[in-house]
């Protein structure tokens, strides 16, 4: 029997397992049973009675299968329109159906490759019908035989056959799902290209078609179709289906348009470009009107912060980058016409701004078919247009104005005559380039004309006009400044013309010395060539350099400070060495015989070295440079054993000779930076020395002197014998209560000198104020540094034996040396916190230093009756404290802090603030609050006060001590009026500080800091209303001068922060509506306040809030004529009329 006779006779119901036997061998390669070859040998009769077998086998495995409870026609008759969702195929079905329903699939497909014109194909329809029912229906889990089906569709659908509308519809709908739920859809978007043309068969406005309708507007925001050029031509074919389509297209795209990256929105442009290209008729239309120059109405009006503004422009210069193809310039001159042309003289100035931009780039605008005579006509009244536009009054617009002219000269150069040509650069370089209104139209001017200089046609003329801009490097903007340099380096590279014709070498030169990193590299840029000639020989280097340091020594070193942006490592490093020889030759000794062996590396100049060797200050800048060459080629050095070695050797045998015949203090200052660069037995002579300077200097020298023997030091990495140092002194300066023995130490040369306490904690000064030499002292660990901490607590007793004292001390150590000690222990215990310590040791250390202050200190500020107390000590013991506190607020700001040492430090402040003359400590403690509350965040989302929480608490001792603070202010103003001035001003950085911090928070307890301000600042000036006798007295202040004491300082403070003026004025508002104030001169109180911050001009709207409840409170105390006191009616007057002038302002 053949393989004809055999499928044929299985593809029945009774023999179904024979016919999915034969799907397995068609699918197994390795058979050579091909379905296709079978159905293509059978007969069109055959074939035909085949397809309805098969039809009838689907059916029977259809009809077991679980029917669909909503189903109302048989699957062979399913209307195309009806779309069920149905859950997959359940374990209730029979095992075979999916193969059989795979199996009855692939011999449709074969079927219809094999299939001619003219063939009937009936049977093949009903199967077709079938499996478009159970998609409908009953959706395939598996998804091969999913593909297989609408592979067979589509098929179907290009074949032009019965039914293909809704063949083809199922194919394109599918293949549309699928382009949004594969993670690489590029597949399915090209069979998505390939039925394009069944959208052609749909209705846009029918409601079955909206879930396609949907997810075709969902392609316009998918990256997917915008990487994929079918995609892209699918998305630009959407534009022809439906003329209404086009809305819902463009509306799509404008509201994603804020979420698009500029490549995405690349593509959009491109698209649109497309789409306009290939459109006519009413579709041209409408693609004109709605979109291209909707996005064109767009980008005018858009304000230039909107997110969306710079899409828009993108968009729209991809039009314009397209100009020169005639059908292109008709159309944007058609759609510009009764828009732009209106938008340039439009009153908001950054609608003219906007139009301005797309003038310019879309220049010229104009209708290729009209007149010649015509065109020329348009053109020139839009270069008048365009210089106009320059001279527009706001500078937004003359920026834009200018690069929009600039980038008309670069296009349009040749085709423009020259006098307009003239004229617009006469207009920039000689009235914008020095707008004194503006420094971005400046700005402006250059960074355009650098586009001009692109045209090499420009160059002639901009090489006249270009010397004009020389005083533009001395702008008093660094962005102009910046913008002139482009402009000369773009001169440099075009070769428009000499930059030093442009701008004399003196000076860029002297520019380059003082100005910022931004501008001086630009200059090293446009410079280095001239003073680095890379491709010259090391001793042309060197002529330059010295030529370079003569003309400006401090621009030289600039320039070398900048070089390692333009020349690799290697080259700095040559220049060093080349250095080296030329400094080598100025010295007489034959110190180096290698150099003078090797006729290869000795580069005399004699002219030169006469030079030098009367020059010392020229020597010195050479120096410096060699320091400054290592520093930036360092890293690049330690990275070359072999370069290393080599440049430690030679500088290393020439050191020493530099600091006995160079020993200037700038030379000396440049040798000891360049000894730190090398390993201390590279100079042996000079580093063996070293500690022995720092020993030997004497109290009181200067920074400079000790400080670069420090950096070698640490630099060596011999930072513990520093510290052994440093120890020592402060040990051996304590006063001795007996002998006592030194045990432990290693045996030493002693040198019997006197301790210098005073230079020690000069020398811990230095060390811990730069991070490079803490980072060395830090890194000897805990042991070593706890001697040094140790040392300095033991000063504590010094400071208190002067406290307590009662005449002079000859012998024992000075008090301000006692005092920085006592101030450097707590900052010392500070970085081991952070550096060393797990746990809180050393807080606990500073917890107990507060614990000091409040035993042994804190009684020093308290006046003694009877004269048994000593006044004078008062200051020293202030002193005292705010070292503490002043450690304290930088163990808060670096957040070292805990919960514990935050309430210790409180319950300090709060004893010192309680103490006699605690006032002296005011500015210190401020200082502590502002830092204690910035270590909290404030929780917006829990406005309630919670007594509980333990940062509501501690915010709670915040204001109270706060509260303390103004009292104590209003205290000392109140007894001694002169102190209580300059103790307002010296507290006012420290109110300025906290009130900033404080007004972040708008909940209690801190809510309670402005309520105290108000309360004070309220009844002080209801203190001085009714102290008045006379109405004539009665006046409004118009400034905080006119106010009482305290609450001239305290609005003073307020009034330097809009932010604490409004929350001070939402705190007054609260006030108002609670009825806490119940009495006109209260009420007049709150009025004078608000007078004064309305002559202030701030928080117009919270002034006016404010005076609308004073109003409603001041009706209740209305004073008619004739009654009561004139006092009373003189206050109400002038209240009403200071309201009326606030309400009116």
């Amino acid at each position: 029997m053949s393989k004809r006779k055999v499928f044929f006779d299985a593809a029945c119901k009774e023999n179904v397992d024979d016919f999915l036997r034969s799907i397995r061998l068609h699918k197994d390669k390795t058979d050579p049973f091909d379905v296709e070859e079978v159905v293509q040998e059978m007969p069109n009769d055959q074939r035909e009675e085949l397809w309805k077998k098969l039809a009838s086998l689907l059916q029977g495995v259809l009809a077991v299968s679980p029917p669909e409870e909503n189903m109302q026609a048989d699957l062979g008759e399913q209307s195309m329109e009806v779309e069920i969702s149905s859950p997959p195929l359940r374990t209730s079905c029979p095992e075979n159906f999916v193969s059989v329903v795979d199996g009855v699939t692939i011999v449709a497909a074969v079927s219809l490759k094999v299939l001619q014109d003219g063939d009937t194909y009936n049977g093949l329809l009903q199967i077709a019908n079938q499996l478009h029912g159970l998609l409908v229906s009953q959706p395939i889990s598996d998804p091969q035989v999913h593909l297989r089906i609408h592979t067979l569709f589509e098929v179907w659908w290009q074949k032009d056959l019965t039914d293909k509308e809704k063949f083809g519809r199922s194919a394109f709908f599918a293949s549309l799902q699928k382009c949004f739920t594969l993670q690489k859809p590029g597949a399915e978007i090209q069979r998505l290209w390939n039925l394009h043309s069944v959208l052609l068969t749909l209705d846009y406005k029918s409601e079955d078609n909206r879930p396609i309708v949907d997810l075709l507007l969902q392609c316009f925001h998918s990256p997917s179709f915008m990487r994929n050029d079918d995609g892209k031509r699918f998305l630009v074919f959407l534009f022809s289906w439906d003329i209404a389509f086009i809305s819902a297209i463009h509306g799509t795209v404008k509201n994603q348009l804020e979420f698009f990256n500029r490549t995405v929105t690349s593509s959009i442009a491109e698209i649109y470009l497309r789409a306009w290209k290939k459109a006519s008729g009413d579709f041209l239309d409408k693609i004109e009107s709605s979109c291209i120059q909707d996005l064109m109405q767009n980008c005018i009006c858009l304000p230039r912060a909107s997110p969306v503004h710079s899409r828009v422009r993108q968009i729209i210069s991809h039009f314009h980058s397209r100009k020169g193809c005639p059908r292109l310039d008709k159309m944007l001159h058609n759609l510009y016409k009764p828009i732009l042309w209106k938008a340039l003289s439009a009153p908001n100035f950054e609608v003219r701004a906007n139009a301005a931009l797309l003038f310019t780039e879309a220049f010229p605008i104009h209708d290729p078919s009209q007149t010649n005579e015509h065109i020329d006509e348009t053109i020139q009244r839009q270069l008048d247009a365009a210089m106009n536009l320059l001279h527009d009054p706001h500078p937004t617009v003359r920026c834009n104005s200018t690069l929009g002219v600039c980038k008309i000269l670069a296009k349009c150069w040749e085709l423009l005559s020259p006098t307009i040509i003239t004229d617009f650069l006469k207009k920039l370089v000689m009235e914008l380039a020095t707008d004194t209104s503006s420094p971005d139209v400046r700005c402006s001017v250059f960074k355009s004309l650098s586009l001009v200089l692109d045209n090499a046609l420009s160059h002639p003329l901009l090489e006249k006009l270009l010397p004009t801009l020389k005083y533009s490097l001395h702008d008093t903007s660094e962005k102009v400044r910046s913008a002139f340099l482009d402009m000369l380096i773009k001169v440099k590279a075009v070769r428009a013309a000499k930059f030093w014709d442009v701008c004399s070498m003196e000076h860029l030169l002297a520019r380059l010395a003082i100005d910022s990193t931004s501008v001086s590299k630009r200059i090293v840029s446009l410079l280095f060539m001239s003073f680095f000639p890379v491709n010259e020989s090391e001793r042309e280097w060197c002529s330059r350099c010295i030529t370079l340091i003569q003309m400006n020594p401090m621009a030289a070193r600039k320039f070398y400070q900048n070089l390692y942006r333009h020349t690799a490592p290697t080259n700095m490093i040559k220049m060093m060495l080349a250095i080296r020889r030329l400094l080598n030759s100025c010295i007489s000794a034959d110190f180096d015989k290698t150099d003078m062996s090797d006729p290869n590396k000795e580069n005399s100049i004699q002219s030169e070295h006469d030079l030098m060797g009367k020059d010392m200050s020229l020597v010195a800048s050479l120096l410096e440079i060699i320091v400054i060459l290592w520093r930036n080629a360092d890293k690049a050095l330690k990275q070359n054993e072999e370069a290393k070695n080599y440049t430690y050797s030679k500088f290393g045998s020439v050191v020493s000779k530099y600091f006995t015949v160079f020993q200037s203090e700038r030379c000396t200052a440049s040798l000891i930076q360049l000894a730190s660069l090398m390993p201390p037995n590279s100079v042996p002579t000079f580093s063996c020395g070293v500690l022995s300077k720092l020993r030997r200097m004497d109290s009181g020298v200067s920074v400079q002197q000790y400080s670069q023997l420090l950096d070698c030091l640490c630099m060596w990495g011999q930072a513990a014998d520093l510290l052994e140092l440093v120890t020592d002194w402060l040990t051996d300066a304590l006063p001795k209560n007996g002998a006592t023995v030194n045990l432990g130490r290693k045996v030493r040369i002693v040198e019997t000198e006197e301790a210098k306490p005073d230079l020690a904690l000069a020398y811990i000064e230095y060390l811990f104020s730069h991070s490079s030499t803490r980072e060395k002292v830090l890194a000897l660990g805990q042991s070593r540094l706890k001697q040094l901490y140790t040392a300095l607590g033991n000063w504590k007793s010094v400071l208190y034996t002067h406290l307590s004292a009662t005449a002079e001390l000859d012998k024992t150590p000075g008090v301000d040396v006692a005092l920085k000690a006592f101030m450097y222990h707590g900052r010392l215990g500070a970085h081991l916190q952070h550096t060393l310590s797990e746990g809180r040791d050393y807080l606990l250390s500073l917890e107990h230093m507060a614990a000091w202050v409040a035993e042994r200190v804190l009684p020093f500020l308290t006046k003694c009756s009877e004269g048994s107390g000593d006044l004078s000590k008062q200051p020293l013991a202030a002193q005292i404290i705010d070292s503490f506190l002043l450690v304290c607020r930088d163990v808060l700001l670096v957040g070292l802090a805990d919960e514990n040492f935050k309430g210790g430090i409180l319950h300090l402040c709060s004893l010192i603030l309680h103490s006699e003359a605690g006032y002296l400590c005011i500015p210190a403690i401020l200082a502590v609050l502002k830092e204690m509350v910035d270590t909290f965040e404030s929780d917006k989302d829990s406005p309630e006060y919670d007594a509980e929480d333990p940062v509501d608490v501690l915010l709670g001792v915040v204001a109270n001590i706060f509260q303390k603070i103004i009292e104590l202010l209003a205290r000392r103003l109140k007894k001694e009026p002169e102190e209580g001035q300059r103790l307002c001003q010296s507290a006012v950085p420290g109110l300025v500080d906290f009130l900033q911090v404080a007004q972040m928070w708008d909940r209690a307890p801190l809510t309670g800091v402005f309520s105290t301000l108000f309360a004070i600042i309220i009844v002080e000036n209801r203190h001085t209303l009714q102290k008045m006798n006379h109405p004539e007295e009665v006046m409004t202040p118009e400034s905080v001068e006119d106010m009482p004491a305290l609450s001239s300082v305290l609005l003073s403070v307020i009034l330097k922060s809009p932010l604490v003026t409004r929350t001070f004025l939402s705190e007054l508002g609260s006030s108002l509506e609670a009825e806490a104030i119940d009495s006109l001169v209260e009420l007049a109180a709150v009025l004078h306040v608000l007078a004064v911050i309305r002559h202030q001009g701030r928080s117009k709207a919270g002034l006016k809030s404010v005076a609308i409840s004073v109003q409603q409170n001041l009706l209740k105390h209305s004073v008619p004529n004739g009654n009561d006191s004139d006092i009373q009616r003189a206050i109400y007057d002038s209240s009403v009329k200071t309201l009326n002038e606030i309400l009116d302002s």
